[in-house]
């Protein structure tokens, strides 16, 4: 997608309130990509992307704003934990499993497009399917009929719904189960080993008109695609438009001390420097290079600092951002700007219960006020404190809802607010209720 770095902030705005310079950061990391792809092949391949690392307290937006950055232009997007990541000798999973993850997730991203630009001509071949499967059921309870006016007839009945909970047979293709290798290697199925030496066995099955619909229809979208080239596709896709978000660095930063478990946080960096740096890791879609990854990594760096990182690391992270805490301005904006916004969610959820919630502008402003206070005196969790409001102030109505009963308006306001909220704000030992 052609998108200049102030789109890409205007259409991040809409999900993310403030941190202005992160966003900034990723816009460009972004753009550059693009201008990468139009250059000749030749300069292409000395262009590397310009890492970014995050510097903030958790809830305040940094997987967020890489994973919103990575829907906007449909990019394979991985997030890890560093933390879960150990050095060989230690119990823990392969740092390489970040990278086939991601070709996991191009596989399936590419997969899902293909599988859009032939929906209409399999959704045509699966009806045709069904519709025989529907005209073998009703021979017995409908005797002689003209066969063609007859499965027209089940057509048109099938593209509106009329055969929904209607029971058939159907033959289907058994799907193969994936096992895995080894503790941290990759899931794979006996298919994508063997390839057509050893075909999938079909068995009948008796299933509803719509479950069947459903499963046949995946295996007319199959035949249509050429697994080669969504492989192919994929891998492209995941070595120049994929992102990795590395989150919990801050976790095995650490210096002075090397004895321990210090020993294994710095063999943990030194493991990730090479995916980093770039290098060849094979997955069971074919080899896929590093070097032009986008890789992300984030901490809240409230012991350690980015500079405990090995000097190598650092290198190669050249972008560093820091995201601050959440003020009160943010929070209403939060519960007020945002796309589907924690209110608006609430509202929603509530509305099918017949309970019509309205928020005035003080009950908002004083949300805002009971988050920023908790989150100074206790853990600054960010807008995640939210969440942790928001069950406590409707906790009374979201109980006493439900039944057949005529809709009505409950108005939220600050005294509301008040007083629902009373066993959060009044009793100063908050680690008692809150998270």
């Amino acid at each position: 997608m052609d998108l200049s770095p102030k789109q890409i902030v205007y259409r991040l705005d809409k999900y993310i309130i403030g941190q202005d310079e992160a966003k900034k950061a990723v816009a460009i990391a972004l753009r550059n990509r693009y201008r990468r792809a139009q250059l000749p092949a030749d300069i292409r391949e000395e262009i590397t992307p310009k890492n970014i690392i995050m510097k903030g307290p958790t809830g305040v937006g940094k997987t967020e704003i890489a994973r919103r950055l990575a829907k906007l232009v449909r990019a394979p997007f991985v997030k890890v934990e560093a933390t879960k990541y150990t050095e060989v000798g230690y119990v823990g999973k392969d740092v390489e499993g970040m990278i086939r993850d991601l070709a996991e997730c191009a596989y399936r991203l590419v997969k899902s497009e293909k599988e859009e630009e032939v929906k209409m001509k399999a959704t045509s071949m699966a009806e045709k399917r069904i519709v025989r499967a529907l005209s073998e059921a009703m021979k017995e309870e409908k005797g002689d009929f003209s066969k063609e006016v007859f499965e027209a007839n089940l057509l048109d009945g099938l593209q509106k719904g009329q055969f929904d909970n209607y029971m058939i047979e159907m033959e289907v293709t058994e799907s193969n189960q994936p096992m895995e290798l080894m503790p941290n290697g990759a899931s794979i199925t006996i298919g994508s080993i063997f390839g057509d030496m050893f075909p999938q066995k079909k068995k009948k099955r008796r299933l509803s008109v719509k479950e069947s619909f459903e499963i046949v229809l995946s295996e007319e979208s199959g035949k249509l695609l050429d697994e080669d080239a969504i492989k192919s596709e994929a891998l492209y896709r995941a070595e120049n438009d994929g992102i990795v978000f590395i989150d919990e660095i801050d976790k095995i930063a650490g210096k002075g001390n090397r004895n321990g478990a210090d020993v294994s946080r710095e063999g943990v960096q030194r493991d990730i420097l090479p995916i980093v740096e770039g290098s060849t890791v094979v997955t069971k879609y074919g080899p896929i290079k590093t070097d032009f990854i986008l890789f992300i990594a984030a901490g809240a760096f409230h012991v350690a600092s980015i500079e405990d990182l090995i000097p190598e690391l650092q290198g190669r992270f050249p972008v560093s951002v820091e995201l601050k805490s959440l003020t009160k301005e943010d929070f209403v904006r939060i519960l007020t700007e945002t796309e589907n916004s924690l209110t608006f969610q609430y509202r929603q959820l509530l509305s099918v219960d017949h309970i019509d919630l309205q928020f005035d502008q003080g009950a908002i402003e004083r949300i805002a006020e009971v988050s920023v206070e908790l989150n100074m005196t206790s853990e600054d969790i960010g807008a995640r404190r939210l969440h942790t409001v928001m069950e406590y102030l409707l906790e009374d109505i979201s109980f006493n809802a439900g039944g057949d009963y005529p809709t009505f308006t409950l108005q939220i306001d600050a005294n509301y607010v008040d007083e629902h909220l009373k066993k959060l704000t009044g009793d100063r030992n908050l680690k008692k209720y809150i998270l």
